[in-house]
């Protein structure tokens, strides 16, 4: 395990769109700095992904200084948006979940929608400090999260991913594999460990940061979507079905809370602490 270390960081802006690959981070409490710190809701309030909407994939949004975004998709001019004064808040409904957060301005609302062929908004987190709490089965009191599924870090690792990949080969839908890593969506990408060696963390130290591995992630329709070009096959469901279901879940990879922030590299050392 000597030889763990920190083969990438993966930051998305915006929930369900593509992100950016920094060579460093920072880790703040309920995640990496500007990661899904905006998110689209539908006429009804609830948040748009990849789950309704797989043309996100494509859609792409980078982060600007000062925590402004540049969108940009095929066939859209791109667009940049400011992060929005805080004039009152409108309920974003997470998977059930209630959240306050900030209605970005009109243009991004009509860029969105004309892209995705429905009317969304895009919504800025204004206080990831307060706005919405981790579960609390999972977590410490005061523990928070920005829109990420339920988590502030996602952690994934090379070894499993090809582990994973030799068994999608000998499946039924083989010709699906293999899958690159960003079907996962993950925040920080772990090189130099054995196959689901992450299954056995309790903590870690990524360089300076050290974090707390709540819990196995489990996995939805996402994760079968090209991210490439939206398209949608059966893998890796159908492999994690057969291989990695614990529980009702379907796992890959761990999600992780930071116990202190800090900033991460490209080729930080990954230490097992417990």
């Amino acid at each position: 395990m000597g030889n763990a270390e920190l083969h990438s960081i993966h930051v998305h802006p915006v929930k369900a769109f593509r992100g950016q690959s920094p060579r460093q981070a920072s880790v703040e409490p309920w995640g990496l700095a500007g990661d899904r710190r905006w998110v689209l809701i539908d006429a009804g309030g609830k948040v748009v992904t990849q789950r309704q909407q797989p043309r996100l994939a494509q859609a792409a949004a980078e982060l600007l200084p000062g925590g402004g975004i540049r969108l940009s998709a095929p066939g859209r001019a791109p667009l940049t948006v400011p992060v929005p004064e805080v004039t009152g808040t409108t309920t974003v409904d997470i998977f059930g979940t209630k959240v306050e957060a900030v209605l970005a301005d009109e243009d991004a609302r009509a860029w969105c929608s004309a892209y995705l062929g429905e009317d969304v908004r895009l919504l800025h987190m204004d206080d990831p400090a307060t706005r919405r709490a981790v579960d609390p089965l999972f977590a410490r009191p005061g523990e928070t999260v920005s829109f990420a599924d339920g988590y502030p870090l996602l952690l994934a690792s090379l070894a499993s991913l090809d582990a994973l990949n030799a068994l999608i080969a000998q499946g039924e839908h083989a010709q699906e594999g293999p899958l690159p890593m960003n079907r996962f969506r993950p925040n920080v990408v772990v090189s130099g460990t054995a196959a689901w060696a992450e299954d056995d963390w309790s903590r870690i130290a990524v360089g300076e940061v050290t974090l707390r591995v709540a819990k196995m992630c489990g996995r939805c329709v996402v994760t079968t979507t090209d991210q490439e070009t939206s398209v949608r096959g059966r893998e890796p469901l159908r492999t994690l079905g057969r291989h990695r279901r614990f529980g009702n879940q379907l796992v890959f990879g761990q999600n992780l809370v930071p116990e202190t922030p800090g900033t991460i590299r490209v080729g930080d050392p990954v230490r097992i602490l417990e």
